[in-house]
């Protein structure tokens, strides 16, 4: 499986040069937790870099920070991670659990960005998975009981 198949494909972008406060916007108008900070290479979106809603919280908010006078890129905490399309979601999972992030934006082969795979969406991909298989297993012991004879029927036992 690789994690072109499971990202979203609808990021929220912003220029690092917005305000933070034009991007808490951004984010409660799309009902988002991020913003996938972009340069226009180009024809090409790049990634840059990544603002949370705990970013603007704890490096903002908390501090006391006017969010109209702050730009997003300054409050890029770093270091910035990116995984490939073609990249398998496991191994994306696994730089994700061993980075302590979250989300990830997803580029394509020429560094565009293509999508972001989150921990929430691959939370909801295995509860979605979990329930099929628990389906399955439910039509399947169905089915055998379904064709199974009734044993010792009108006995008291073997």
């Amino acid at each position: 499986m690789s994690v072109g198949e499971f990202c979203n494909r609808e990021v929220v972008v912003a220029a690092g040069d917005e305000s933070v406060q034009a991007g808490a916007r951004l984010m409660r108008e799309h009902h988002v937790g991020d913003l996938v900070l972009v340069e226009e290479r180009g024809d090409t979106r790049v990634p840059v870099g990544i603002v949370t809603d705990r970013d603007l919280v704890v490096e903002v908010m908390a501090a006391g920070i006017a969010p109209e006078v702050l730009r997003l890129g300054d409050v890029v905490t770093g270091p910035f991670f990116l995984v490939h399309e073609d990249d398998s979601l496991f191994d994306a999972l696994e730089m994700m659990r061993g980075h302590g992030v979250r989300r990830v934006p997803v580029v394509d082969a020429d560094g565009g960005l293509a999508g972001i795979i989150t921990a929430d969406d691959v939370v909801g991909l295995l509860a979605e998975m979990l329930d099929d298989l628990a389906a399955l297993v439910e039509r399947e012991g169905a089915r055998e009981r379904a064709r199974r004879p009734p044993r010792w029927e009108g006995t008291d036992g073997p």
